[in-house]
């Protein structure tokens, strides 16, 4: 299968797989999203998620898939350092300023510094018309951002604080996202790279989130936390796994616009799931996120 997917890339067939692939992403990482909102300490929830990341993987990368190249190993060796610094800087984030705040900075400042670097490192270039619909998706998600942030009561240097490193996450998700895409390209087998990768960048946050929770006072009840970090361990496959993949077979810079469209489908779950108020305000810009998605995809 990996070898089918492989022949795709480049093709018109390839870049209908690789939208559909970008959307799973985007709706799997708005549930993943949910899972996280407001339930738990985000160390110890990142923890969770990479302790059953690691797990679920393990069999998958020592028995089933080859052993890495010594050029894999050195591409995940840096792949390790740049996924901790994304989850360092987005719990710092979440430890300082809101959910509804800190998730639309990092979404929006990503796709924007993800096509500038997809133009140096692969030679990708947006149409104008490309390019509207890249401000149309970040302009409405940053717009979002400022939206919710009205509605919160914190201490405004710790807002401060916690727009920072949102901001440095997004540049990171940028930054990761060029480089996994990279990556995935130079490994004959898409899905040994992927195995590999899920695997060895799992196993630093546990035992971070584990030197926190022995350090709590009142540490959270473990049955609840570990349920949530298997499900977002599954869905992280799909989100992670399918934006990766929709990399391989197509442009860089649109599979990360289009991956964006999540915060569409998470605003859509905390609407009908959740119970959030949506109003004409946040409509509009959830609206103008989907538009802006659109233009991207009918300007190439």
């Amino acid at each position: 299968m990996g070898e089918w997917l492989v022949s795709l890339a480049g093709t018109p067939e390839g870049a209908r797989l690789a939208m559909v692939l970008a959307l799973m992403s985007a709706l799997a990482h708005a549930v993943f999203g949910a899972l996280q909102k407001g339930r738990h300490d985000p160390w110890l929830s990142r923890g969770a998620i990479d302790g059953w990341l690691a797990i679920i993987s393990a069999p998958v990368a020592i028995f089933i898939v080859p052993a890495p190249t010594g050029l894999t190993l050195a591409i995940l060796a840096g792949a390790i350092v740049i996924h901790f610094s994304y989850k360092m800087t987005m719990a710092l984030a979440y430890d300082r300023a809101a959910y509804t705040v800190v998730y639309p900075v990092v979404r929006g400042t990503g796709p924007l510094v993800t096509v500038a670097f997809a133009s140096v490192v692969f030679g990708e270039h947006f149409h104008p018309m490309q390019w509207l619909g890249v401000a149309c998706l970040s302009g409405g998600i940053l717009l979002l951002a400022l939206r919710n942030l009205s509605e919160e009561h914190l201490d405004p240097m710790a807002i401060r604080i916690g727009l920072a490193w949102a901001v440095a996450c997004g540049v990171i998700v940028a930054i990761y996202t060029t480089y996994d895409a990279w990556g995935i390209r130079q490994s004959t087998d898409p899905f040994t790279f992927l195995a590999w990768f899920f695997f060895i960048t799992a196993l630093d946050f546990p035992f971070i989130a584990l030197w926190r929770y022995r350090r709590m006072a009142t540490p959270p009840v473990l049955g609840p936390l570990m349920l949530r970090g298997f499900a977002g361990a599954v869905i992280a496959w799909f989100s992670f796994g399918g934006v990766m993949m929709a990399t391989r077979l197509d442009k860089v810079g649109e599979a990360a616009v289009l991956r964006e469209t999540s915060t569409v489908f998470a605003a859509l779950i905390g609407w009908f799931i959740l119970g959030d108020k949506v109003g004409p305000r946040r409509l509009f810009l959830m609206s103008l996120i989907a538009l802006g998605a659109v233009i991207v995809e009918m300007g190439r």
